[in-house]
């Protein structure tokens, strides 16, 4: 597959529960190394895509494919770093990491230095035999994150993993997951809440219709680099965007009714 192949393709993707539709005809594409972010109220269906890329569930209808082929289950090339870290609580964080490295087959003397390498690039030299229960929130997400980097997966799938510390940490740990991409160079689709945390993080960002299950609008994101410079968040076209998506959004909040009546 050439580079300008999209790594992931969406195709009319609809996914029905009983008799609610979730997601409607979703189409799009995810390129090599890109980062999407999926933004939207709960409810709109953002998770349940995920859950269909992670091969987790299968569409009702339309095509999911990864690298040309069918999404069929699960893989080691699509990882999910979720909102909980999903850390194992009886092991530390070095053998959190450890356990990755070995569902790859990575040999157990290699695992040290790689367990070791994984922690220093997300800040944890320090807490390596420490147990989840030791750690704050912010730490235990970026156990999570070089778990998921142990597996060397060529997508990131992340579920609002930061939703769950404050204000401060969640900064930090966007900046880090930047720093973290411009070195793995995986794709990344991730899902949020937060608009901030969609500008500053995404190359592309997804608004979802309200109780649609649809893509309401798309929006491309050029900051300067390094794009994990926290300052961008300063920066004049992260503002114009910030607005333009939360007045999409709004909108899209707003009852039909008075969305047609606005637009007449």
């Amino acid at each position: 597959m050439s580079a300008a192949t999209p790594l992931l393709e969406a195709a009319d993707v609809s996914f029905r529960y009983d008799a609610e539709t979730v997601l409607d005809r979703v189409s799009f594409t995810l390129g090599r190394s890109e980062v999407l972010a999926l933004l939207g109220p709960s409810g709109c269906g953002k998770t349940t895509l995920l859950n269909l890329i992670a091969g987790f569930r299968r569409p009702t209808s339309g095509r999911l494919t990864f690298d040309g082929a069918p999404i069929r289950g699960p893989g080691p090339d699509r990882a999910v770093v979720f909102q909980s870290g999903a850390l194992f609580d009886w092991m530390t964080a070095r053998s959190n990491i450890e356990f990755a490295l070995g569902c790859r087959g990575v040999p157990k003397a290699e695992r040290r230095r790689t367990s070791d390498r994984l922690l220093e690039l997300v800040g944890l030299s320090g807490v390596a035999e420490r147990y989840p229960y030791e750690m704050s929130g912010g730490m235990r997400q970026r156990v999570g994150v070089a778990r998921v980097l142990a597996a060397e997966p060529r997508v990131m799938l992340m579920d609002e993993p930061f939703a769950a510390v404050d204000v401060q940490t969640r900064e930090g740990l966007q900046e880090e997951v930047l720093r973290l991409h411009a070195e793995a160079r995986s794709s990344i689709v991730f899902v949020t809440h937060s608009i901030e945390e969609a500008v500053f993080l995404a190359d592309r960002v997804f608004v979802l219709e309200r109780g649609g299950g649809r893509i309401a609008a798309e929006f491309r994101v050029d900051l300067p680099g390094p794009r994990w410079n926290a300052l961008n968040r300063l920066h004049p076209e992260f503002l114009r965007l910030r607005e333009e998506i939360y007045l999409t959004m709004t909108d899209q909040l707003r009852p039909d009714a008075e969305r047609r009546h606005a637009a007449a």
